[in-house]
Formats: structure tokens, sequence, C-alpha cells
């Protein structure tokens, strides 16, 4: 019997997967108003280079969780800092390519929340915080609370606030300084008493100065694309070669010192602008 090649019937299962293919990407499909040369326009799909970094940031930080309950703290704090990196640089390549997105923004501020929020601190919660019970859970909970806060009022004042200061500390330094504390920590098996509440203070802390009003240095005015002195690019050498020697006490003071100069500018306006004694 010859077949009709006007046929509505086709090969098993080849229409239908094309079809549920097509439908599926039509149905998932980004769509987000824009605006170009002063007109909105309803814009479909996603820029792929800065989200790429912001995947990897985020794998990133889900890797720190997964390394810490399989005991590797080490490797736990190290990948905090790779997502540290490729945060840092997911935002320069959009600006970098002119692919800036609403979708961009929101899928950034996910991933810190679980890369700076959630990942540092069952980090430390697993490493030594667990250890001192009920306390160690709650501080725990509010450096990831703190974290969500301060994601949430930093992507509600964009654009209001001065660009060369952070209100608040920023959460990718907040969550070096626990990944630092707990590598350096760590690295010289520091689990007595005296470092666990050493460790409570410092996750506390390090959340408080989240959500605080105290202002942090953005180097968001710093120009790299003009010319320096060469004494610039020698001591980033330098400064390469020291954090080399003991990476993780090197970015514990590093990271340290940025967490306290905050504090400490703060409190020296305070002090220039008070009243002097009568």
């Amino acid at each position: 019997m010859s077949r009709d090649p006007h046929s509505s019937e086709h090969e098993p299962g080849q229409t239908g997967e094309e079809d549920l293919a097509t439908t599926f990407v039509r149905e998932s499909e980004v769509i987000e108003e824009a605006e170009e040369g002063g007109k909105k326009i309803r814009r479909k799909g996603i820029y792929l280079l800065p989200n790429l970094f912001t995947t990897s940031a985020l794998f990133s930080g889900f890797f720190a969780m997964v390394a810490a309950v399989n005991g590797d703290f080490t490797a736990a704090s190290i990948a905090i800092f790779i997502a540290m990196v490729l945060d840092g640089l997911d935002g320069r390549v959009a600006r970098m390519t002119n692919t800036q997105s609403d979708f961009g923004a929101e899928y950034d501020s996910l991933s810190d929340m679980l890369s700076f929020g959630v990942a540092p601190g069952l980090v430390a919660f697993i490493w030594i915080l667990q250890d001192i019970g009920k306390t160690g859970w709650v501080v725990a909970f509010l450096y990831v609370a703190c974290a969500a806060l301060r994601l949430a009022r930093f992507n509600v004042q964009i654009g209001s606030v001065d660009k060369k200061w952070f209100i608040g500390l920023p959460s990718p330094s907040a969550a070096a300084l626990v990944a630092a504390s707990v590598w350096t920590f760590h690295s010289f098996d520091a689990e007595a008493f005296g470092f666990k509440l050493l460790m409570l203070v410092v996750v506390g802390a390090a959340g408080v100065l989240m959500v605080s009003n105290i202002r942090y240095y953005s180097f968001k005015d710093v120009d790299l694309k003009g010319p320096v002195p060469f004494v610039f690019l020698l001591a980033i050498v330098l400064g390469f070669v020291v954090i080399s020697i003991e990476p993780s006490v090197m970015l514990l003071l590093l990271f340290g010192t940025y967490v306290a100069s905050g504090p400490v500018m703060a409190l020296m306006r305070k002090l220039r602008h008070s009243p002097p004694a009568s």
C-alpha cells in the first residue's frame, strides 16, 4: 500500500519531540523591558558571558558547602575566595561588553546570597560553631540573615548612594573574613575553646557590620584604565609574593584590616566632629 506524501502522519516521536522542544523554549524564554536610544523595548533572551561568571561563582559557593560537609575546610574556604573573584568579574564583564540586564542583576544577587551568605555561615558552623551548641547555630543564622538583609538593602539603594562608599560591610568582604578565619585556624588546628569563642565573635560581628550604617570605601573611583606610577605595579607584585608565603594568614590580615577600617574611620570622624571639652 503506497503512502500519501501529503499525509499528516509522521514518524513516531519526531514531530512530537520537535513541538515539545519548541514549546519549552518559548514558554521558558526570559523577556524583560530595556531602554535603548531613549525608547523602551522588549528584549528576549539573556546575555551568556556575564551570566557564565555568575554561574561559576554560584558553583563555587555550592562547592564550598559540599566540601565543608565532607570535612575539607581548606577547600571550602578557597572556594569562597574563588566565588569572590568571579563575582567581581561578572559585573565588570557586563559593563565592558555592554551586556547589563535586570535578569543578570537578580541572578547575581541570588548567587551572592548563597556564596557569601549561606556558604560562609554553614562552613563556620560545621567546622567549629556546632561545638558551642544552640549559640553556635543562632550566630550562624544571624550571619546568614544579615547577609540577606544586606543584599536586599543594597539592591534598593542602587543609584541613590555615593558610589565611592558602601553602606555597611559588603557581603563578599564579610564572607572573605569568615573564610580566611576558618582557613587559618583550621590550618593550625586551633580548635581550643578560646578559638571557638573567637569564631563566634568573628561571624557575629561580620553579620552585624553588614547591616550597619558604617561606611566602607568601595574602590569604585579607582581608574584602572589610566596610567599609574611604576611603583604601583611593583607594590602589586610584592603583594602577591607576600600572600603566596602564607595565603590564609595574609588574606586574614588583609580582609581583617578592611573590616576594621569601617569602625575605625567612623570613630575618627566622630571624634573629629565632637565639640571640645570645656
